[in-house]
C-alpha cells in the first residue's frame, strides 16, 4: 500500500491527471486563450510524468537520470516561450478584427 504513496508515483498520476484536463480544455474550448492555457497544462502534465520517469530510472549514482531532467528544464524554457508567442500573437489577432470591427461601425454610422 505504501508504494502507491512514493513520490515518483504520485508526480506520475498528477502528471496523467494534468495530460488528461489539458486535453479536455484544448478540445472543449472554442476560446484561444483557454486554448493556450490548455496546452499550458498538457506541456506541464507531460513534464511532470516525464520527470517521474526519469525520477525512477536513476542509474550512475544519481537520485535521477540527468538526462531526462535537463530535457524537462529545456522543455519549461521553449514551452514558455511558445506561450509567449501565442498570447502575443492573440494579442495582435484581437487588436486588428477590433480595428476591422471599430472601422465598419464608423462606415455604417457615416453612411
Amino acid at each position: 500500500m505504501t508504494a502507491v504513496l512514493q513520490p515518483g508515483v504520485l508526480f506520475g498520476l498528477c502528471g496523467a491527471g494534468l495530460v488528461g484536463i489539458g486535453l479536455f480544455a484544448v478540445v472543449t474550448q472554442t476560446g484561444l486563450l483557454r486554448r493556450i492555457v490548455g496546452c499550458n497544462i498538457l506541456g506541464a502534465g507531460i513534464f511532470l510524468v516525464f520527470g517521474a520517469v526519469a525520477r525512477r530510472g536513476a542509474g550512475a549514482g544519481f537520485d535521477a537520470d540527468p538526462v531526462p531532467q535537463a530535457l524537462v528544464i529545456t522543455g519549461i524554457v521553449v514551452a514558455f516561450s511558445a506561450s509567449a508567442l501565442a498570447v502575443a500573437l492573440l494579442k495582435r489577432l484581437s487588436e486588428l478584427t477590433d480595428g476591422d470591427r471599430a472601422e465598419a461601425a464608423e462606415r455604417e454610422s457615416g453612411s
